[in-house]
């Protein structure tokens, strides 16, 4: 449906809701929101774990139900690609005038190269010979239609080593990984798309989860002049905040614990909980509010 003009607007008598796809816990039936639980201090448990191969298909398959029914990677990919295509022959005429259009899949192909990355026009733009200005424009149009998003940086008033540069996130890994080729064995083989494509199902999750919490929440990211990360700072609308950090193995480590602890420095008293979202079985206490939680605890039970 179309929105109204000026003239038909429907001030105060009309909602505008965002339809994003389906999140996990939608596809498994769940009703506990991970946001809203680790704010109040609680874990969801992962009563059903998916590990190894199993999140693998499921990351690569995102949360549109049309790649949902498909049963094999091939079909989905297929889906995928046939739904972008539709989208860039037929949608941005609705949003926007583009003079070029066929550079509009090269420059979707270079966003999606840059997913989970600073968010810089003129190099964009060089990708396919496009000036910076240029390039912002094509990515406001992506932004009308959903397919990404411009994350924010988190920072506290005052601190002037925080990077103020908004990160680039895909709102849907199964499409991100269309866009790259990525199938399972590929994402066995060479972990660091793979790597990509998990960070934005995880920020794709905590999207829908934002959207529908009982709580207002606001979706950004942490890093500082030293190169410190945090991939998702969720903020509360009392300015509270919780660290998530996504990785890929099995097994967690020291170093993995960087980002989080530097954010829990630098929130001081405004910090909740960190939490490193990784592809193992154990929820692991770190002390002093950090934790090492299977990823599909974000679709769990409360214990």
């Amino acid at each position: 449906m179309a929105l109204p003009t000026v003239a038909d607007s429907l001030a105060g008598r009309m909602e505008t809701l965002h339809l994003l796809p389906l999140a996990q816990g939608e596809i498994e039936r769940r009703t506990d929101n991970w946001i809203d639980q680790v704010f109040a201090g609680r874990l969801l448990r992962a009563d059903r774990l998916a590990l190894g191969a199993d999140l693998t298909e499921r990351v690569l398959r995102g949360g549109y139900p049309e790649a949902v029914a498909r049963v094999t990677p091939r079909r989905r990919a297929a889906w995928a690609r046939q739904y972008l295509q539709a989208i860039l022959q037929r949608d941005v005429r609705e949003v926007a005038s583009i003079d070029k259009l066929d550079q509009l899949p090269r420059f979707l192909r270079a966003l999606a190269q840059m997913a989970g990355q600073m968010c810089n026009h003129t190099r964009l733009g060089a990708e396919v010979g496009l000036d910076g200005k240029t390039a912002a424009r094509y990515l406001g149009v992506f932004e009308q239609l959903y397919l990404l998003r411009r994350v924010d940086v988190w920072s506290r008033n005052g601190l002037s080593r925080i990077v103020k540069t908004p990160k680039l996130q895909f709102t849907d890994a199964g499409l991100l990984a269309a866009l790259l080729d990525l199938t399972p064995e590929a994402a066995q083989r060479d972990r660091i798309p793979y790597g990509h494509v998990l960070e934005t199902f995880v920020f794709a999750e905590l999207l829908k989860l934002a959207s529908v919490a009982q709580g207002q929440y606001r979706l950004l990211y942490y890093r500082d002049a030293d190169k410190v990360e945090v991939d998702v700072v969720i903020e509360d609308a009392a300015g509270h905040v919780v660290g998530v950090e996504v990785k890929a193995a099995a097994t967690v480590g020291e170093r993995d614990w960087r980002g989080l602890t530097k954010l829990r420095t630098v929130a001081g008293e405004r910090f909740r909980m960190g939490v490193l979202l990784y592809d193992g079985a154990e929820t692991l206490p770190m002390g002093d509010g950090l934790w090492a939680v299977p990823l599909s605890s974000l679709w769990g039970v409360v214990p």
